[in-house]
């Protein structure tokens, strides 16, 4: 199976991760919404494992490190989706003080990630060649992009209190 596949089925993966509409409806609920981040980050290692090349040896040391990368990173998934859970409830009718909040905290986030990364960079060329590094951060830059496209599809644009939504 080639990246290109493995990806598009976990961009499939990762839209039941964001399947929420932010035109007023209400959330999935919780424990539904629980199984799917589950099955999404169990994909996301499969898609890893699929495409890492890795001999066992190297399997060995490896998934103990992303192991510990991926709880690094999904605490910063859960502080994005309460964010945009926060969004989604005022989205509508959006003040100054909510976009400020909004913009620091995405803010935040994106910094967040990238401190990870950084973080985790040695630990990862501790354990694996420097090429299978940078395949790894290749992949898992591949993975958060097509997150990021499915997310931006589904936010709307926020609106300043009492503008039309037509815009």
């Amino acid at each position: 199976m080639s990246l290109k596949s493995i990806l598009a089925s976990f961009t499939a993966a990762s839209l039941m991760v964001c399947t929420f509409s932010l035109s007023g409806q209400a959330f999935a609920q919780a424990s539904q919404k629980q199984l799917d981040i589950a099955a999404a980050r169990a994909q996301r290692k499969a898609t890893v494992g699929a495409n890492m090349n890795l001999t066992a040896d190297e399997a060995s040391k490896f998934w103990p490190v992303y192991d510990a990368y991926e709880a690094k990173m999904d605490s910063i998934e859960d502080r994005h989706v309460k964010e945009l859970k926060d969004f989604a409830a005022r989205y509508n009718n959006f003040t100054d003080a909510d976009a400020q909040k909004k913009l620091d905290e995405v803010m935040a986030i994106q910094q967040a990630r990238l401190d990870v990364q950084k973080e985790f960079v040695p630990q990862f060329r501790a354990v694996v060649s420097q090429v299978k590094v940078t395949r790894f951060y290749q992949i898992d830059n591949k993975i958060q992009a097509l997150i990021q496209c499915d997310i931006a599809q589904l936010v709307p644009l926020a609106h300043p209190a009492g503008e039309g939504q037509g815009q």
